[in-house]
């Protein structure tokens, strides 16, 4: 996940985030420094007890503060309102409940907050879909639960954000894995 091409989507991704944010699916810290100046402080959240340990390096490069939770995303431990910006980067393919944990990213983020998103998912050519269901149950077991073919424009929509911005294209990689969706949603309503 760390290569020139996924750098390149991690920065235009979380171009424009600002305040507070919250970055689920922390990991090992990868889209730390790609955050803008705007960024006064990063809470991430990650079902593994070793992120921050893994992240550590990164961390001590920033210049603003990283603290690190070991939570699920479908059961945030913040307030309601809590932050200006939540971000997640190839994160919800492998999400257990991903509405569930889209309904908690929209209650921790304040009414003008914003989502910004990259994720890789659902093609929407037929014949690419197809292999994508089709592969869907062996990915998932080889790549710790990742799916192919989940629509991520659809689950943000659903979940009740308003998608401001979204892209959808391919960048190289096999047919299956490499359709990306980048955007930005406010919560809505």
């Amino acid at each position: 996940m760390n290569t020139r091409v996924l750098n390149e989507q991690r920065g235009k991704c979380l171009a424009g985030a600002r305040g507070r944010v919250l970055e689920v699916g922390f990991g090992n810290g990868l889209n730390l420094k790609h955050y803008p100046p705007e960024v006064e402080e990063v809470v991430g959240v990650d079902p593994s007890s070793e992120a921050e340990k893994l992240a550590r390096q990164e961390i001590q490069r920033c210049n603003f503060p990283v603290r690190v939770h070991t939570a699920s995303a479908e059961a945030l431990p913040f307030d309601a309102g809590s932050f200006d910006t939540v971000a997640v980067t190839w994160t919800l393919c492998t999400i257990p409940d991903a509405a569930r944990a889209l309904a908690e990213m929209k209650r921790v983020l304040k009414a003008e907050g914003r989502l910004h998103f990259v994720e890789h998912g659902l093609a929407p050519q037929p014949r690419v879909a197809r292999w994508q269901h089709r592969l869907n149950g062996i990915q998932k077991a080889l790549a710790g639960g990742c799916h192919l073919n989940r629509d991520i424009a659809a689950l943000i929509a659903g979940a009740g954000f308003q998608l401001e911005t979204l892209e959808t294209y391919y960048v190289k990689g096999p047919p299956t894995h490499p359709h990306l969706y980048r955007g930005i949603a406010a919560p809505g309503g």
